[in-house]
């Protein structure tokens, strides 16, 4: 067995030393550090650098770039690799050392949050790149200006200051914002000038933005609202027909409100308030020109001076003609001569009138149409109560229902007229201020009652036709036009308990004549009485005349359809229903 010799004292400390110095090494050496080295060889495109390791490190030449390289150079390098599998070198990098010296020196720079200036040197993919001293930034294409940018290639070469916005570890690059800074200086200018702003005071801005309502007016930092009623003392439908966006105005503060940061202003409230002296530019009774600027159902509203519209109410368009619509006679834009009529300050109102710078064709009616006189016209319309004659253009007569016939009473006009029929009337009345002509047909006629009378006898034997059934008895159209009623007592012999069970509209029938009041224009007539005697028909005319007649039979006297005859027909003929000829 051989006996192993005992190591010195000496050579067990000097071992010692030595595990102790590579533990040190191993824990100072570690991947991704940075150590400092000295160039121990240069051979071909790698240049060795000894670190102080038991393994010489290898370097890739082209790391060092355009830099000369020399045996002896000290030189700082990152550590990737102890030991390489493969070449037994510790594998470092000069280039990834000088990034991280780079970076580090970055970090000690700048912050988030710092501003820094910059160069922008090109425009990439999603922004731009700014170079900031030997660091490289990226600037977002959001964060270039307040509003977006379409094109970042104007940019290129422009210095601008920049706030750093992050800081990205990850790849070692600065995120910076110029939109920020920008922000920032509008916040505190805006800030500044809402503290400063007063009512009523005058302040040059930018047109910023347009809508519907108004415009919104840069008041360098500060944005504002000029409302579409305060731009002009006028009309205006758009704030475009005033302003466009960019232009420069000044505008006056109406309200400042600091809490909401909202600023109301006007353009109109700096120049003077044409209605302050409306009165005495444009009195009542002026004549003056003015433009259509805006149409409505009711009227026309006319500009007679910059600022002052007045209304033109369809009742002032002519005197004669009947005027629906105003757009019926005038358009937006035209030409007019008007009359003040009215001024109302207070509302900043005119009423204007059209018609009253021509002369009112009524005021001389009364010569053109005097009462008595024939008049030819068409029958223009209707109503319930009579019919509408033109005399002329916008000069109508009415002729009442009561007017039209000597014989008949009508009920609507058109039982007799007809639209567009040419008539020949006589003027009755007149009235120019109220602008009514009251017309007579019948009046132009002979009244054929003067005749009647004799024509129509009592006890005479007449045709005619049945016109209109009534509750109360039948009409029957005679000769003349004339209508005579047949109470429905005299319909028969035997009891009627309803006319149209008796009679048809249409049918002709024969009746002798019992009644005449030429006074009130009636005439009663009888069916049963066809077959009477002429005693029966005198009785029967005194019972319908209201008189008390002498017993003749009991074919009349007695009869109960007889019993009151002449209260019966004067009940008939003051109905409602219808009451013969007036």
């Amino acid at each position: 067995m051989a006996i192993r010799k005992p190591t010195a004292p000496s050579e067990r400390s000097s071992a010692m030393a030595e595990m102790l110095a590579q533990a040190g090494q191993e824990s100072t050496f570690k991947p991704g550090s940075l150590v400092e080295g000295t160039v121990s060889a240069i051979k071909d495109d790698d240049v060795y650098i000894d670190i102080g390791y038991k393994s010489t490190g290898c370097v890739d030449a082209s790391e060092f770039g355009d830099a000369e390289v020399k045996i002896g150079d000290k030189v700082t390098v990152l550590l990737r690799e102890l030991e390489n599998d493969k070449t037994g070198t510790v594998s470092l990098s000069k280039k990834a050392a000088d990034d991280k010296i780079r970076w580090e020196k970055i970090l000690e720079r700048y912050v988030e949050g710092c501003v820094v200036t910059g160069t922008i040197k090109s425009a990439v993919r999603g922004g731009l790149l700014v170079a900031i001293d030997d660091v490289e930034a990226f600037l977002p294409g959001s964060q270039v200006e307040v509003t977006p940018v379409k094109e970042l290639e104007p940019y290129v070469g422009q210095t601008f200051d920049f706030k750093v916005i992050k800081i990205s570890n990850e790849r070692r690059n600065l995120i910076v914002s110029r939109r920020e800074l920008i922000e920032g200086t509008m916040a505190e200018k805006k800030a500044e000038l809402l503290a400063s702003l007063q009512k009523d005071e005058v302040k040059k801005g930018r047109v910023k933005n347009i809508t519907d309502f108004g415009a919104f007016i840069d008041l360098d930092g500060l944005d504002g609202l000029l409302h579409i009623t305060d731009m002009s003392w006028g009309r205006i439908k758009h704030p475009s027909e005033m302003l466009k966006v960019g232009q420069e105005i000044e505008v006056k503060v109406l309200e400042v409100d600091r809490d909401r940061e909202r600023v109301s202003l006007g353009l109109k409230q700096i120049q003077a308030n044409p209605w302050d002296a409306i009165q005495d530019q444009f009195p009542v009774g002026a004549r003056v020109s003015g433009k259509v600027v805006n149409l409505a159902a009711y009227g026309a509203f006319v500009e007679i001076a910059p600022g002052i519209e007045g209304l033109v109410h369809i009742s002032e368009f002519s005197w004669t003609k009947r005027v629906a619509r105003a757009s019926d006679m005038l358009a937006t834009g035209d030409e007019v001569q008007v009359v003040v009529k009215d001024i109302d300050v207070a509302n900043q109102k005119i009423a204007l009138s059209i018609r009253e710078t021509q002369a009112n064709p009524w005021d001389t009616v009364q010569d053109r149409f005097p009462v008595g006189s024939k008049v030819k016209g068409k029958v223009r319309n209707f109503t319930n109560y009579g019919a509408f004659v033109e005399l002329e253009e916008g000069i109508d007569g009415m002729i009442h229902v009561s007017d039209i016939s000597w014989t008949r009473k009508i009920n609507h006009p058109s039982e007799c007229l007809q639209k567009g029929q040419e008539v020949e009337a006589v003027v009755l009345d007149v009235n120019p201020k109220e602008q009514r002509i009251s017309l007579g047909l019948k009046q132009a006629q002979n009244d054929p009652w003067t005749e009647i009378a004799s024509k129509y006898a009592v006890g005479s034997v007449v045709k005619g036709k049945v016109s209109k059934i009534a509750s109360f008895g039948a009409f029957v159209e005679l000769e003349d036009g004339v209508d005579g009623l047949v109470h429905i007592s005299q319909i028969s012999d035997q009891r009627v308990e309803k006319v149209k069970d008796a009679l048809d509209v249409g049918q002709e029938v024969e009746a002798r004549v019992v009644k005449v009041d030429r006074g009130d224009r009636r005439i009663g007539l009888s069916i049963r009485a066809m077959t009477m005697t002429d005693d029966e028909i005198k009785a029967l005319a005194a019972e319908a005349a209201g008189e008390t007649p002498e017993p003749v039979s009991a074919k009349t006297a007695g009869s109960e359809n007889l019993g009151g005859l002449g209260a019966a027909f004067d009940n008939a003929f003051a109905s409602s229903e219808w009451t013969p000829g007036n």
